[in-house]
């Protein structure tokens, strides 16, 4: 196994971690796929809590958002890889 650090933080070798984002970008790079993603981020990222919220429920929001934004940081990553760019790391 290589010491090859995924995107998500989880050790693989880079084609086994390229091939994770390929699959995203797959499926949410269609017309669907874009209006599923967009319905994430809404109830996600773009998500305002303000101050009545819980410990707890801002910990469960923010795992919801690191989940959307990881989706999107491979998406990126899948695309830097197709266009010919080395670096798809970060």
């Amino acid at each position: 196994m290589s010491n090859h650090l995924g995107a998500d933080g989880f050790k693989r070798t880079k084609e086994q971690d390229l091939k994770i984002s390929q699959d995203l970008l797959a499926t949410f790079n269609t017309p669907s796929g874009q209006s599923t993603l967009q319905y994430l981020k809404s109830v996600t990222i773009e998500a305002v809590a303000g101050g009545a919220i819980s410990n707890e429920e801002l910990r469960h929001l923010e795992g919801q958002r690191y989940l959307v934004a990881l989706i999107v940081k491979r998406m990126k990553l899948a695309e830097r890889a197709k266009n010919g760019r080395t670096n798809t790391t970060s």
